[in-house]
């Protein structure tokens, strides 16, 4: 019997990573980008019975491939239902439907506030990024908030160019204050480390390092002195099933996992 680890790369380890946080979900508004692998990994292992939700309009997506984008035609086979962008918004998002938004985005800071509008001053940008979509109406009302990035200074800056999708605002109770009913961020999910909100001021705390990844490692990839959990552990690797879904069923051509 081979009881060698599998070997895997750090985007491998993020998706898996991210997949397992929707154990137990039963509804997740999925964004483009890595949210969708990710949770497309999870319904075929940890959930299979998590409703996939788009923007486009479809609820309960059950894709045979990775869809290409929130319009792609494979979200609607086999789909529970498919309705207009404003009735999905409207009678599930923001009727407290959603259990869970997973969202990436350009930029965070240490409250969990997203920008995916523009890189520099907003009249004079230096990247034109493509906007909220629906992630700003998705941070304000999911239940719990999921993201997954990749861990640079670049993108955990210590002030947002622009603030697209809110998530603690300014921490501590700012977000309840301004009567926002989503539960707002809960956990980031990077290539490096995870982290979560668990602190009074609602600050970013890394709670887990992944194999092979030195605290040192993690620490200089972000733009502000992290808080760091006490119980720090280290993310279990991916199983070998998990690895074989990522690279045999939703992403053969290696688009994320590389």
């Amino acid at each position: 019997m081979n009881t060698q680890p599998v070997p895997f790369t750090a985007s491998e380890m993020m998706i898996v990573a991210a997949a397992r946080a929707l154990a137990g979900a039963r509804t997740v508004f999925v964004g483009v980008g890595l949210p969708n692998i990710a949770c497309n990994l999870a319904q075929r292992t940890v959930a299979p019975q998590l409703e996939l939700i788009y923007e486009a309009g479809v609820y309960g997506a059950r894709p045979t491939r990775l869809p290409l984008s929130i319009g792609d035609p494979t979200l609607v086979s086999g789909s529970l239902a498919a309705m207009s962008q404003a009735d999905l918004f409207s009678f599930y998002l923001q009727g407290g439907r959603v259990e869970v938004g997973f969202l990436g985005g350009a930029q965070i800071d240490r409250f969990g506030n997203l920008n995916t509008t523009v890189i520099a001053a907003y009249a004079k940008p230096k990247v034109r990024l493509p906007g909220s979509g629906g992630a700003c109406e998705i941070a304000i009302h999911a239940q719990r908030l999921f993201y997954i990035m990749r861990l640079s200074k670049r993108a955990f800056v210590e002030r947002l160019d622009f603030v697209t999708s809110p998530g603690f605002l300014a921490g501590g109770d700012a977000r309840e204050r301004l009567g926002m009913p989503g539960g707002g961020p809960q956990m980031v999910i990077t290539d490096k480390a995870l982290f979560d909100f668990n602190t009074p001021a609602r600050e970013m705390r890394l709670i887990s390092l992944h194999p092979g990844i030195a605290l040192e490692d993690a620490l200089s990839s972000i733009a502000w002195p992290v808080r760091v959990a006490e119980d720090l552990t280290v993310t279990p690797p991916p199983r070998e099933e998990e690895l074989r879904c990522i690279r045999e069923e939703l992403d053969p051509a290696g688009l994320y996992r590389r």
